[in-house]
């Protein structure tokens, strides 16, 4: 495995699209590079803000130069016009990726929940402080919970054993505070 090496999470939107990236140093050691949102409200109707995702998630992409690209996958709500928008959200996100030939895993928010928190309910406010713990920040100077989100996908990623391929990888999340002790405060 050749480090450093980056993951740029997603939290797609349309409303708001999350994005986190963080850089993987050494093995069981990341830090956060970037956390921000797009914003897409302000435009007029749904395909519009569809090329603005596809055209900033490129930019992201050429500026960041992630390795590999992690991203939340759509969940089922009660209203299927709603999750029909955001899959087309996510899909023109992985179109923006895969333009730029990097690879893309798909997780669900469940799944990310409990990569981070242990929990796969947990709420996105817990999300957000298990990753202050995680990374080892003081504070998130963030606007909203999606770029937590998208920030989560990538730390998600990173505890699926892609980074740590020792066998004394943690198992779970139990394992890595045990093998980690100063990362956790």
């Amino acid at each position: 495995m050749i480090l450093p090496r980056s993951i740029l999470g997603i939290d797609p939107g349309t409303n708001i699209l999350g994005y986190g990236v963080v850089r993987c140093t050494g093995k069981n050691s990341i830090k956060l590079v970037v956390l921000g949102v797009i914003e897409l409200k302000k435009f007029p109707d749904h395909y519009t803000k569809l090329k603005v995702i596809y055209e900033r998630v490129q930019h992201l992409v050429d500026q960041y130069k992630p390795n590999e690209v992690a991203i939340e996958a759509p969940f089922y709500g009660k209203n299927v016009q709603s999750m029909l928008k955001l899959g087309r959200a996510q899909g023109v996100a992985m179109a923006a990726v895969l333009s730029r030939s990097i690879p893309i895993y798909e997780y669900a928010p469940r799944k990310i929940k409990l990569a981070i928190t242990g929990v796969g309910s947990a709420s996105k406010e817990q999300v957000a402080a298990m990753l202050k713990n995680i990374l080892g920040e003081k504070d998130f100077d963030q606007k909203y919970m999606d770029a937590t989100d998208g920030l989560a996908a990538a730390v998600c990623h990173f505890f699926q054993g892609e980074y740590s391929l020792s066998d004394d990888k943690p198992r779970n999340w139990e394992d890595f505070v045990m093998k980690n002790p100063n990362r956790i405060k």
